[in-house]
């Protein structure tokens, strides 16, 4: 296992199980050295949005990197304003141009508008069946809106990114979309910073020699989740991805799994004002 490892979409796409998140990342420099640090440490999957204010940073990193376009995994995601059919592709053109990409790997509907999301997602379709994009979801999605979207969509989305953490660890969703062939990808995956203090978790990684957050990451990855951590520091890029070479045991994975109290950092999907 390594930062190659991937999971296989319902398509056939191979998806990086271990991504570079750069959300609440800087556009300019800040942007281009992290994802550049990332692509430097091995990292092949890059995951931005429209909202993060940061695509042509990432862009230009990629075009600097001197990686080959194909041997990437870049994701982005439309932004709640530019829901609806036509908008959705004019607003998918706009994210390619600040890229400077051809074509994306995966693109995701950020959050589940009411009355927008369905539409939206025919564009998606659109995109999926023009070959503008190889893989396209959703994020923030409950298993409602899931059910909603998929009663009438003719392509099922291939993976919902949603908060997921120790704190949160969204067992009956992550059963849904395992039922729906449906990949689930973390966000926050550190719980904002907030469990990096967690005791259980410290004994668990000072037995293995490792930090909190690499065991997070770690158990991720043994739950059968994609995450994709973020970072500006050089070093923290680097050990975040040095989460192969240790195993937790069953044990250790329940007892993380334990600490879950259906506590959310970020809004909740059915009660957001954005």
């Amino acid at each position: 296992m390594n930062l190659k490892y991937t999971v296989k979409l319902a398509n056939g796409v191979e998806m990086p199980r271990l991504g570079f998140g750069v959300w609440k990342v800087q556009d300019g420099d800040e942007a281009v050295n992290s994802v550049k640090w990332a692509i430097e440490a091995g990292y092949i999957s890059i995951d931005t949005a429209a909202a993060y204010k940061n695509e042509e940073g990432v862009g230009q990193a990629i075009k600097e990197s001197g990686v080959k376009r194909e041997d990437l995994f870049v994701t982005t995601k439309l932004w709640n304003a530019e829901q609806g059919y036509e908008s959705t592709l004019a607003a998918f053109d706009e994210s390619l141009r600040k890229l400077e990409l051809d074509y994306v790997d995966l693109y995701l509907i950020h959050w589940p508008v009411k009355g927008k999301f369905k539409d939206t997602w025919r564009a998606f379709e659109k995109l999926y069946k023009d070959k503008r994009v190889r893989a396209i979801g959703v994020c923030n999605f409950h298993e409602h809106h899931l059910k909603e979207l998929m009663e009438d969509a003719e392509i099922a989305p291939m993976v919902n990114q949603i908060e997921l953490h120790p704190q949160l660890t969204q067992e009956p969703l992550r059963k849904f979309c395992a039922e729906n062939n449906i990949v689930v990808e973390a966000w926050s995956p550190l719980g904002n910073g907030k469990l990096l203090s967690n005791p259980e978790i410290k004994a668990i990684a000072d037995a293995h020699g490792k930090s909190v957050a690499q065991v997070i990451l770690r158990w991720d990855l043994q739950i059968g989740v994609v995450t994709i951590p973020k970072s500006v520091h050089q070093e923290r890029i680097i050990q975040n991805a040095d989460i192969f070479d240790f195993e937790l045991s069953e044990e250790e994975v329940a007892k993380i799994s334990g600490l879950n109290k259906d506590e959310r950092t970020g809004p909740d999907p059915d009660n957001f004002n954005f």
